[in-house]
């Protein structure tokens, strides 16, 4: 890695030794110098980039002990992050009682009232076994939900699982004039992990369809036929 780096500053003018550049590694990785960094991988730990909360944003979640959350340094873009402690088969995690953690922001709805918000992002998986996603609810007040949408009951464009590359998502909800806050974010649900990048919330008009619906309830009637099923159903 110092190798390329060095490679890559030289052809574009920048001169730096050997020894600046595994410097510079080392702190991608997290670590203070690069005989912490080389002391862990002599050791045969695989060296991660230390997380750090990007500011306006909240860790939280059902189990958030499970899982670490912050700024991916060592990615280019520095997206955020969301990696699950345990890998699907440690003991430790499979007698766990099981959650989810998630990123977010809150933010007052006084803006926005009457008007249609949409949630943009690109989302990245690599070995999840649950879901990652992201999600947006609309408060009257705390524990009144007016509007949600997490994507998890999505037939097509929904969760992502397993291992994906960059993919684009977005979440459409109206803001009631009596709504007071705005959450959203994005989490992960078991192991694994799940980056987040690109996230914008603009309104829009009318003539982009909402996903979501009040509370945990559906906008209206569907499937009456039972004709769809749920991903993941036989």
């Amino acid at each position: 890695m110092a190798k390329a780096l060095r490679q890559g500053l030289n052809e574009r003018g920048i001169a730096l030794t050997h020894s600046d550049c595994l410097e510079l590694v080392a702190r991608q990785f997290g670590f203070q110098d690069w005989n912490i960094l080389a002391a862990r991988i002599s050791d045969g730990g695989t060296p991660q980039v230390a997380l750090r909360l990007p500011e306006g944003w909240i860790a939280g979640g059902s189990k958030p002990e499970h899982y670490e959350m912050g700024v991916d340094s060592g990615m280019p873009g520095s997206p955020a992050l969301i990696r699950c402690k345990y890998e699907a088969d440690d003991p430790a995690y499979l007698s766990a009682e099981k959650g989810f953690g998630t990123l977010m922001q809150s933010v007052a709805a006084a803006g926005y009232l009457g008007k249609r918000l949409r949630l943009n992002a690109e989302l990245r998986t690599e070995e999840v076994s649950g879901a990652g996603t992201i999600w947006m609810r609309i408060d009257r007040a705390p524990g009144q939900t007016a509007r949600f949408d997490n994507m998890e009951s999505r037939s097509d464009q929904g969760v992502l699982a397993g291992t994906t590359g960059w993919t684009p998502r977005q979440i459409v909800l109206d803001v009631p004039d009596d709504a007071e806050s705005i959450h959203f974010g994005f989490y992960l649900r078991g192991t694994g992990r799940t980056w987040l990048r690109n996230v914008t919330l603009v309104e829009v008009g009318e003539d982009v369809a909402a996903t979501g619906g009040g509370g945990a309830y559906l906008a209206g009637p569907t499937n009456l036929d039972f004709s769809r099923l749920s991903p993941g159903s036989r």
